[in-house]
């Protein structure tokens, strides 16, 4: 799909288009927790944000659907790259780990649906999917219905990275694992919405159209990204 606007419009599409884009602060891009086979170092979660961004002082959390218990519990480190993509990565029990391009490896494994990804910080939670069917007494700790729980071999992924309307169900869909890899909505993100506005002013100036890759879901056949390289504590919880 492609959109073209005068310099007269691009006041309109900042004011529409704003809105559903991310503040600039980290979110979950991708969730791959169902590998066909092992998940032994082949799970992984993908962050956006505004490159540069530290990631000290915050984490990543499993919580189960059953009760709303922290399953795994990962404190992230390091720093978002040039990108904007950051990728964590399941380490397997020799050290190493499948997915190519991780920012930071660690031991963890989500489960299968009903359940949560939650990233939070001490200021409380950043962003979070919800992901399979909760029932009326199951614990849901992502944002707005959850998104559908991912079939074996498939990640949970947005079909566009940095829009995020806080509704799992919308903003979500089953995809091809693409570690790394993520469509984004016309300009890059991250930023504030003066950098959306200076970019958006930019492309009207140059009479260039604002492109937009969706990221092709199960159903939709072969994917065409737009490539951007790298970027439950039970009763035992895990702790990296």
């Amino acid at each position: 799909m492609h959109l073209r606007c005068s310099r007269g419009g691009l006041a309109v599409l900042l004011v529409l288009f704003v809105p559903a884009l991310s503040a600039g602060l980290p979110i979950i891009s991708e969730v791959f927790y169902d590998a066909e086979g092992s998940d032994d170092g082949r799970v992984f979660v993908e962050l956006l944000g505004a490159p540069g961004t530290r990631l000290d002082g915050m984490w990543l959390e499993g919580v189960n659907g059953a009760n709303g218990a922290v399953t795994v519990h990962v404190d992230l480190s390091g720093e978002i790259g040039p990108s904007g993509l950051y990728l964590l990565a399941d380490r397997t029990g020799g050290g190493t780990s499948f997915v190519p391009g991780a920012d930071q490896i660690a031991n963890f494994d989500f489960q299968n649906g009903p359940d949560s990804v939650v990233l939070g910080s001490a200021s409380g939670v950043l962003d979070a999917v919800g992901y399979g069917s909760f029932g009326v007494i199951e614990f849901f700790a992502g944002e707005g219905s959850p998104a559908p729980d991912a079939p074996s071999g498939t990640s949970l992924a947005r079909l566009y990275a940095d829009l995020d309307s806080g509704e799992n169900s919308v903003d979500f869909a089953p995809a091809f694992p693409s570690p790394g890899s993520a469509p984004i909505w016309g300009v890059p993100e991250p930023g504030s919405a003066a950098l959306l506005a200076s970019g958006l002013a930019l492309l009207g100036a140059r009479g260039r159209s604002i492109r937009t890759v969706p990221r092709t879901s199960m159903s939709s056949g072969k994917r065409a990204p737009l490539e951007r390289t790298r970027a439950r504590r039970a009763a035992a919880p895990q702790s990296v």
